[in-house]
């Protein structure tokens, strides 16, 4: 049976919070807003970016302030992270996405960046060839955690959700994954802390690309039980059973 990877972007598969954090803070100050903390901006990561400056701005997110910081936003980012993007991706990744797609996964991304923005970064950071389906905040009417990114992915991949996983660093893509039937492998070295990523109930959680690989390439259908597999802990911190139930 085919199987589905769908990934978060920022923090799952290219390290850019960092580089976004200092984006956010160069757009307030370009627009004359008082510079928001670095913890207040990177909890928005996630979102999409309206949302994201309404929350840190308390503004609707149609208001023309959030508007014109969400435009100086959107410059720098092709002038500040896309040039260091080769550089940000994560450790394993590349090898790990190309291993995957020689054991014959679909792999797919779902990202809260525009769709051009996913797929500039994707580019510049040499991982776009990995991804027949990248599905951007802007190409759905609800943004993660809504299911409908995720449903969108399944739909166009022509998958089950029995047949998916979903692999993110915030309790957002994890939540998303749950109301859409799909199993999640939290990833701790990105935005939301392990004890963050447990709130969201996750069906594993993992501590690095290669664990995401071979938990993903282990695991069958839902309903199938994986392999023990020795690194990889479920949800309640101890390694994987072997009984239905979990699945």
């Amino acid at each position: 049976m085919s199987r589905l990877v769908a990934f978060d972007l920022d923090g799952t598969l290219v390290d850019t919070p960092r580089a976004i954090v200092e984006a956010f803070t160069a757009a307030f100050t370009a627009a004359g807003v008082p510079a928001r903390d670095a913890a207040a901006i990177r909890a928005t990561i996630g979102m999409p970016l309206e949302q994201a400056f309404g929350r840190l701005m308390e503004l609707p997110v149609d208001d023309g302030l959030v508007v014109d910081c969400v435009t100086r936003y959107l410059a720098l980012f092709r002038e500040v992270i896309l040039p260091q993007a080769a550089d940000l991706v994560f450790p394993q990744v590349a090898d790990g996405l190309a291993t995957l797609r020689e054991r014959g996964f679909t792999l797919a991304v779902a990202t809260s960046k525009y769709h051009a923005s996913a797929d500039a970064l994707l580019r510049a950071a040499a991982l776009r060839e990995y991804f027949p389906v990248v599905i951007g905040a802007d190409e759905v009417t609800r943004p993660k955690p809504d299911p409908e990114m995720a449903r969108t992915i399944l739909r166009r991949t022509g998958m089950a959700a029995e047949q998916a996983f979903v692999v993110g660093d915030t309790t957002h893509d994890l939540l998303m994954a749950r109301s859409a039937g799909i199993r999640s492998i939290a990833v701790t070295y990105g935005v939301h802390s392990e004890a963050e990523l447990r709130s969201a109930d996750p069906t594993f959680v993992c501590h690095s690309f290669a664990d995401v690989v071979t938990f993903a390439s282990n695991a069958g259908p839902e309903g199938q039980s994986p392999e023990r597999t020795p690194g990889i802990r479920d949800a309640a911190g101890s390694h994987p059973t072997l009984t239905k139930e979990d699945w």
